[in-house]
């Protein structure tokens, strides 16, 4: 067996590298390194994928970028919640080229939380927040910070710690814990939700759109049945406050096959 970190990536040298992901290139060659060493042996890309990093995962990853930053264009604060980071994608690869934004990581595979937390570490990123939970553990936590209504709950119920009663004798909510048993520090919710791979829309619809703000965004990174899926999930979509949903082709890099990327906004 050839060792992972003696496989050369495609794209090593490529000057396409730089010219789509610029200053973030540096962190992410990190990324890079990380995967290509570890990624397989941790079940985090196939063997296959192993000498095509750049384009399967991190190009694919970064063409979520411009309609991120296109979301978040006008708002005061930009707030980014990644639902099933996995291996980072495309959460870890939009943290690194968008800086001046505030990623939240949402993964509940114990595993793969300690792979997000080393990535975070390793490319020095400051603007990423890993939370151990799935998305309803979230939306529930959103929803009793707000006030608001809790969202889909498909995904199994959040767990709570201990309430009590205020200074009225009402019975008070204990917090929203996380996977780990911590209570989960979110607020408010989020100006934009990304995702890649992770279910139909029929149930993402459930599991994002209620993590957004008014007018926020949903950006998912999809396959060719993208536009099908829009079409099976319109009464979900509806249901959980999506408004406008379509389909684009995302350029991935020059020459490269672009990739599909479903949006919804939050009304």
């Amino acid at each position: 067996m050839v060792p992972m970190s003696d496989v050369t990536d495609e794209l090593d040298d490529s000057p396409m590298l730089e010219e789509v992901l610029g200053d973030a290139l540096g962190k992410l060659r990190v990324f890079h390194a990380k995967l290509a060493e570890e990624g397989e042996p941790r079940g985090l890309i196939g063997p296959r994928d192993v000498g095509i990093i750049w384009e399967r995962h991190i190009l694919n990853s970064a063409a979520i970028v411009p309609f991120v930053k296109e979301a978040t264009a006008k708002k005061q604060f930009k707030t980014v919640a990644d639902i099933g980071s996995g291996g980072g994608f495309p959460g870890i690869v939009a943290a690194a080229c968008l800086p001046d934004h505030r990623f939240t990581l949402v993964e509940p595979m114990e595993r793969r939380v300690e792979w997000l937390n080393e990535c975070v570490a390793d490319m020095e990123l400051n603007n990423v927040t890993v939370v151990r939970a799935r998305a309803n553990e979230m939306i529930e936590a959103i929803a009793g910070a707000t006030g608001a209504q809790g969202g889909n709950r498909g995904n199994g119920s959040a767990r709570n710690g201990k309430g009590g009663k205020n200074g009225r004798g009402v019975a008070v909510r204990g917090p929203v814990l996380d996977l780990d048993g911590k209570p989960i520090q979110a607020k408010h919710p989020f100006a934009v939700v990304t995702c890649r791979a992770v279910a139909p829309m029929t149930k993402l619809s459930g599991w994002t759109l209620p993590l957004l703000e008014r007018g926020g965004r949903l950006v998912a990174l999809k396959g060719r049945s993208a536009q099908e899926e829009i079409e099976k999930a319109s009464k979900e979509i509806a249901k959980c406050g999506g408004i406008r949903p379509r389909v684009v082709d995302a350029e991935v890099g020059p020459g490269l096959e672009s990739t599909h990327v479903l949006m919804v906004d939050k009304k």
